[in-house]
């Protein structure tokens, strides 16, 4: 078993999919702001490249899924957790280091970041030989990590490095000080009266007196004094500071550049199930969604919008959550309903579902079948932009012509609420063309609208509705029901609450 990455399993081929920037959809999604929770606090791993780089291989996402759940037990994240501190103790001495102005001194702390990188690593080969993985890529990282604990260089590194560190922590000398003229020496066994003085002349202390003694300064930087006291010491023990030259000198590349690799991309992970530990906390759930790959009937049960979560979990309250089931020949499902219902969160959450079960993550909901899709499109309004000249319309209309000649069957387009800029006849009209098109694509979707019949425009095309409380049409339950678009829903809820439905009014007037 061979080991190259915690994130992609050796047979995947990434070398033209490394990602520049955020995919163009992740603001309309708002999975900028999901990617943002996730990493914030794990800045120094630069994990956002690796949000955003979908997978498009379902043995790939299974790799994945296979180490989250063995990162679900506590025991094993624990151990990798505290190799990640050990890899920081150690980034943070070399950082020091480069700090400091006083050779000598850089030198110590690289041996302390040397030293504190040893610890890391044996205390892993420690911690996790025991452990009862079942993933491909944790498994393999195991074998990889005790091969490489076990080699000659590294059993070389750890013993050179605990020797100098021994040697210069048995170093004892001894300061002789007449006026300005300061000498050093070795230690030679001198007795140390001090505890006996102190003890004398405790017994004339009266009452409170002026405090002589000197206090160290606790930051690491060293004073001109003691860098020429550290100067003489160095004369006093000269092979044990060539030594420790040398050491720094040829042992710059002392990290395994798999290890470092691992610390970095296994940050992924770790973020990622932190994050959504907070959801379920509250009660939400996550599944580790099938992935279809040749047939498109997908579902979820339970899903929500993990940004809006975020932000309601701060306010105290939970989200609504919603299901959908795409069955059979249908392809596109059609959100009609009263504004602010909670019709662009759903389309929103189809989204980022899709999304994040590319990544091989966990995903909102008790149960889910997602769909590999090669490419993920957008189209959500938009302010007009002076610098195109272009008007709101012709803006629609570009943008979408531009999806429709890049998507392919293996698609997901998300519409929101387009050409509401127009009048009713020329956005149904264009409407209709457009889902035609999506429709002979036959590609996977949502679509946010106003215009009712959209969902009734053939077998691929479903419809759902937000709902509003029966009791009072004003109050959203932010709830997404398969039901017929028949625009009624709304309008009955409005008449019943001001008594005009058909059978009141009747009543009045027969009364």
């Amino acid at each position: 078993m061979t080991f190259t990455s915690i994130l992609f399993p050796d047979f995947y081929d990434r070398t033209a999919d490394e990602p520049l920037a955020a995919p163009d959809f992740f603001v309309d999604l708002n999975l900028d702001q999901i990617v943002a929770a996730i990493t914030t606090g794990k800045e120094e791993y630069d994990l956002n490249p690796f949000f955003h780089l979908a997978l498009h291989d379902v043995d790939a996402i299974t790799y994945r899924h296979e180490i989250m759940q063995d990162l679900e037990d506590a025991s094993v994240s624990d151990n990798i957790k505290a190799f990640a501190e050990g890899m920081q103790a150690m980034r943070g001495h070399l950082a020091e280091a480069e700090k400091l102005r006083y050779e000598r001194q850089k030198e110590r702390w690289f041996l302390e970041a040397v030293d504190t990188y040893c610890g890391a690593v044996t205390r892993l080969v420690r911690d996790i030989s025991p452990k009862q993985l079942v993933s491909r890529g944790l498994m393999a990282f195991r074998e990889y990590l005790t091969a490489y604990a076990a080699s000659e260089g590294f059993q070389a590194l750890f013993t050179q490095t605990r020797q100098l560190r021994a040697s210069l922590a048995s170093i004892r000398y001894c300061l002789l000080i007449d006026g300005l003229t300061v000498q050093a020496r070795k230690y030679e066994g001198e007795p140390d009266y001090s505890a006996e003085i102190e003890a004398t002349f405790a017994r004339f202390k009266q009452g409170a007196v002026k405090e002589y003694a000197f206090d160290f300064r606790d930051w690491p930087e060293m004073n001109h004094v003691e860098a020429n006291i550290l100067d003489l010491v160095i004369q006093l023990y000269p092979n044990l500071f060539s030594a420790l030259e040398g050491f720094c000198a040829t042992r710059k590349d002392f990290q395994d550049a798999t290890m470092v690799t691992f610390d970095q991309e296994v940050q992924f992970y770790i973020a990622y199930l932190e994050h959504i530990a907070l959801f379920k906390r509250e009660g939400l759930n996550f599944c580790y969604p099938r992935i279809a790959h040749t047939g498109k009937e997908v579902y979820d049960e339970q899903g929500f919008d993990m940004a809006l979560a975020g932000k309601l979990l701060g306010e105290q309250a939970i989200p609504v959550c919603n299901d959908f089931h795409l069955h059979g020949e249908e392809r596109i499902i059609i959100v009609t309903g009263p504004n602010q219902g909670g019709k662009t969160t759903f389309a929103r959450t189809f989204g980022q579902l899709h999304y994040l079960a590319s990544l091989g993550c966990p995903v909102p909901g008790t149960e889910a079948q997602l769909f590999l899709f090669d490419r993920l499109f957008t189209h959500f309004e938009r302010e007009e932009n002076s610098a195109n000249l272009r008007g709101k319309l012709q803006d629609d209309l570009v943008r979408i012509h531009a999806i429709l000649e890049a998507a392919t069957p293996r698609s997901i387009v998300i519409i929101n609420e387009i050409f509401a800029s127009t009048t009713f006849r020329d956005a149904l009209l264009l409407s209709q063309r457009i889902a035609a098109r999506l429709m002979e694509l036959d590609l996977l979707g949502v679509w946010v609208t106003f215009i009712d019949e959209l969902a009734s425009l053939g077998e691929k095309t479903t419809s759902m509705t937000s709902m509003v409380a029966p009791e009072n049409p004003a109050l959203r339950t932010y709830k997404i029901v398969r039901r017929p678009a028949d625009g009624l829903a709304y309008a009955e809820a409005i008449a019943d609450k001001y008594r005009l439905t058909y059978n009141l009014v009747k009543e009045r007037i027969d009364s």
